[in-house]
């Protein structure tokens, strides 16, 4: 009969200091809220804190304490916060919001992802799916996904920079380019975009337009680095203007003394848009840093037959075959050997 009395005695009082540290963890949870109104960020978050301890259950506790943390910036801080409050409520459609943006942010992107499925009522689930996806390098996902968030918000333009990159991604340049156009006519800044777009055009010979968004790039503040002056120089090339296109590429050889890829490129490029003098100098610097380049000897020797001096030009390219007799195919052929 003791043991009983005792039992209850001990229930009764820990029901009645459970009942007490409620109530005061609701009295400080009220000034937290007050104090979170007026933007005291700090000292709410220290009011919470204290619910949370007289409370380790306090769900609305654990949110608004996230909350307030998020307004400090405190990322880290407010995700504990967010975690521990779904841990207690896992269909709270508040705690899944957040958590879907925190984690995506935080780059745990199948986090993101689990949430974002769960969130019935998340206007950026579309958005965080399928730039998540993205990431995950699951592009067909990441389409249909980045495709419904552009539905809902036309001027989300980092969606659609998404998109458009998740098209390259696929194979897909024509549909990219769109993408890429409309990215960046909502946001005409990103140096960056201009650039790849620019790089898009290129890869599909359409120097023009290549140029276009190079120059627009440059005018943005994109960074004049070695890439760009080698894809800038080649487009002039490519597109006809021979003069400023070696003035480029130049700037580019003073960087890079002597790199053979380079000259050899450059070389190829004068080629191929009938500079036959100008690719001559070329392909001499290239055997003048090595003699025993066969292949190039035999363009230097094709060079010479397109500037009418066939018997000089004949004459070296069979030097060229002797010297590398797998050189013989592309005279069978009628071809050009490519690259180095």
């Amino acid at each position: 009969m003791k043991k009983l009395f005792f039992s209850l005695f001990v229930c009764l009082l820990y029901y009645s200091t459970f009942a007490q540290n409620a109530d005061s963890a609701r009295v400080y949870f009220n000034k937290g809220v007050q104090e979170n109104t007026s933007r005291l960020y700090a000292v709410a978050a220290k009011d919470f804190d204290k619910a949370i301890e007289l409370n380790p259950q306090f769900t609305d506790a654990y949110i608004a304490n996230g909350q307030a943390n998020l307004s400090m910036r405190r990322i880290t801080e407010a995700q504990k916060n967010f975690d521990k409050a779904y841990e207690l409520d896992p269909k709270n459609n508040e705690v899944i919001s957040q958590l879907t943006t925190l984690t995506f942010n935080n780059r745990q992107f199948q986090k993101a992802i689990d949430f974002a499925q769960k969130c019935s009522d998340c206007e950026n689930a579309s958005r965080v799916l399928g730039m998540s996806y993205y990431n995950l390098e699951d592009y067909g996902k990441a389409e249909k996904y980045l495709k419904d968030a552009l539905a809902k918000n036309e001027k989300d333009a980092e969606s659609a920079y998404t998109l458009g990159r998740t098209y390259l991604e696929l194979d897909d340049e024509n549909s990219a380019i769109p993408q890429f156009q409309k990215a960046i006519a909502l946001e005409p800044t990103r140096s960056q975009w201009i650039y790849e777009l620019g790089l898009i055009y290129y890869d599909q010979n359409d120097f023009k337009n290549s140029l276009k968004y190079f120059d627009l790039a440059v005018a943005n503040g994109y960074n004049k680095t070695n890439d760009f002056y080698e894809n800038y120089g080649f487009s002039q090339l490519y597109s006809g203007d021979s003069e400023n296109g070696i003035k480029t590429l130049n700037i580019l050889m003073e960087r890079k003394p002597n790199n053979k890829e380079l000259l050899n490129n450059i070389a190829h490029a004068l080629y191929d848009t009938k500079k036959y003098n100008e690719a001559l100098d070329y392909f001499t610097k290239i055997l003048n840093l090595n003699p025993k380049d066969a292949t190039t000897l035999y363009m230097a020797g094709m060079t010479f037959q397109k500037l009418g001096q066939k018997e000089k030009g004949e004459k070296i390219c069979d030097h060229a075959i002797a010297m590398d007799p797998s050189l013989s195919k592309y005279r069978q052929k009628n071809e050009m050997p490519q690259g180095l």
